[in-house]
This record gives C-alpha cells, sequence and structure tokens, in this order.
C-alpha cells in the first residue's frame, strides 16, 4: 500500500508514520504542504492520502479541487467544522486530531474494504461552512490563488463563474449557486439572477427602469441588479 501524508507539521506526519509502520507492504511518502503534496499525486498513484485541511498557502480542499481524479482521501485536522464538506469531497474517513493509532488504522482498513466512498445525504450539501477566504483556480498555464476579499463581483458563464479581481477575469468550473451560500452573506450579495457583488465595491446605485437599478463600482465597471436583488442588497445595507 503507497500512502501519502500531506501536512504542514512534521510532528504530526512523524506520528502518523509511527503508527501505520506495523502494516506489512506500507510505503509512506510525505509532503508538508499542498503544492508538493500536489506534486507527489500528479506524479505518481497513491492508494490512499492522509490530508490535513488547514494549512498555508493552500489547503487540503483547495488542493483536491485541482486533482481530476484524486486518490482515497481520509482527512486528518484538528477541526470539526469542516466534516460535512470533507464528506461531500467523498472521504473515506474524518479523523479529529489528536487520534489514536487504532483509529487510523481502521479508516486505512476502510480503502480496501470499502471501495466505495462515503455519500452525503442532500441535506448536507446545503449546510453552511466558515466562509471563503480564498478562491483557486486553475487553467493550463498557472494556478490562481484569489483572495475573496478582492473580488468586486462574480458573474454566471453557464456552468462556470467569471471572477472579477483586481481587474482581471478569472474563470471557475462551478456554479453560481455555489458561491451564494458558500461566501460571506455580510459581504456578497446575489443582486441578479446572474451576478454575485462584494456591497464594498459599491460607488453609487442609479434607478434603472421601473423595479431595477445598476450599481456603478468604484473601478468604473457596472452591474445589473434586479428587483428581487435590490431587496436583498437593501437588507444588507440596511438602507
Amino acid at each position: 500500500m503507497h500512502v501519502l501524508i500531506i501536512d504542514d507539521e512534521q510532528p504530526a506526519r512523524d506520528l502518523v508514520i509511527k503508527y501505520v509502520e506495523e502494516i506489512e507492504g506500507i510505503e509512506v511518502t510525505q509532503a508538508s504542504n499542498g503544492f508538493e503534496g500536489l506534486k507527489q499525486i500528479n506524479s505518481t498513484t497513491y492508494d490512499v492520502v492522509l490530508l490535513d485541511i488547514q494549512m498555508p498557502k493552500l489547503s487540503g480542499f483547495e488542493m483536491l479541487e485541482l486533482i481530476d481524479n484524486p486518490p482515497p482521501v481520509i482527512f486528518c485536522t484538528a477541526y470539526d467544522e469542516f466534516a460535512i464538506k470533507a464528506f461531500e469531497q467523498n472521504a473515506i474517513d474524518y479523523l479529529l486530531k489528536p487520534f489514536s493509532k487504532q483509529r487510523l488504522l481502521d479508516a486505512i482498513a476502510k480503502v480496501s474494504t470499502q471501495p466505495e466512498r462515503v455519500e452525503v445525504v442532500e441535506a448536507a450539501s446545503v449546510a453552511r461552512q466558515e466562509p471563503l477566504e480564498r478562491i483557486v483556480v486553475k487553467n493550463a498555464k498557472s494556478i490562481d490563488i484569489i483572495p475573496v476579499a478582492e473580488i468586486q463581483y462574480l458573474q454566471s458563464q453557464d456552468d462556470y463563474v467569471e471572477i472579477h479581481s483586481n481587474g482581471k477575469k478569472y474563470l471557475k468550473q462551478q456554479r453560481l449557486k455555489y458561491y451564494e451560500s458558500a461566501l460571506n452573506d455580510k459581504l456578497f450579495v446575489r443582486v441578479h439572477r446572474q451576478y454575485i457583488l462584494n456591497i464594498s465595491c459599491i460607488k453609487k446605485l442609479d434607478k434603472f427602469g421601473k423595479e431595477s437599478f445598476i450599481a456603478q463600482l468604484k473601478d468604473g465597471s457596472s452591474i445589473s441588479i434586479s428587483a428581487s436583488g435590490y431587496a436583498r442588497l437593501k437588507q444588507v445595507l440596511g438602507m
């Protein structure tokens, strides 16, 4: 069994290695961050990845977004609030640090005994997690990490979302509905069926037609606001 451990803390990696030493025929590879782990997965086939979530530069979830066909994953983290999202990623198991050796060995055993990964009920898929702090976009030439605070607005493009940030556009394969629930709803408002707007970027609102408005943004761009979007906007702005 070929196991990849991705964790930014060396003591955590050392403990896992100690725990799995008794498994016959196991081969362990280490990575100290998400970028290093991504390179390992793209170059080598692994039977299971033991993955931390909270890591600098690239989180465990962000790393998985960049892999077309990720190997089986067991999340190993000190934070229990990411459990639902972890199983949405088809995790084999979710271990809370500090976990026992037996708990880890039981989780690894699931890789061979339960090839069908855990499915999450539909209700769990809409449960709120902590608001996104950054969005990772992969293209043929680069991996862009976009701080959410620097996003002016997001625009629906069918099965993609066009992200506008600092005068640049990024295309992400995701539905706008996802970001409506994943972003901080005190800062980002769905103002139109095509747009989610960062309210801190609004310069002024101009009346347009009978029940709609146009938001003039500080960077000079403009966004259409529907009647229902204006109602949501007023609520957030306290108008």
